[in-house]
């Protein structure tokens, strides 16, 4: 009796590994992040913004903002200038196309989630 129930508790975790991914964690994980989704939401308002425009809008450390800006950076979603104002150092972020589609593509995602959810 012990083996059958090791075998069908075994049989359950293999399923559960090659279960496809539910439709929530189909998000785009990197925009998913809190501070990166409010970059993300924020840049496609504007232009773009400044690094310390960022993070009062955001609310964030700077260390944190630079970590989040870097992924974003990374995977092409968003550009960043450096410079100098004067001689402040003056570092200027803008939506790249592909972030905007990302953040479209995210967004999109959502709302059929709710639209899901809303059916049941």
């Amino acid at each position: 009796m012990a083996d059958v129930l090791r075998s069908r508790a075994r049989r359950k975790r293999e399923a559960r590994r090659t279960a496809p991914p539910s439709e929530a964690m189909r998000l785009d994980r990197v925009i998913h992040e809190r501070l990166r989704l409010g970059m993300v939401s924020a840049l496609a308002g504007a232009p773009s913004l400044t690094f310390t425009e960022l993070k009062a809008i955001l609310g964030a450390t700077d260390g944190n903002l630079s970590v989040h800006a870097k992924k974003l950076e990374e995977a092409g979603y968003v550009a960043c200038t450096k410079g100098f104002d004067g001689r402040t150092p003056r570092t200027e972020f803008r939506l790249t196309e592909e972030g905007r589609r990302a953040l479209r593509r995210y967004l999109e995602h959502l709302e059929a989630l709710i639209d899901a959810t809303r059916r049941r």
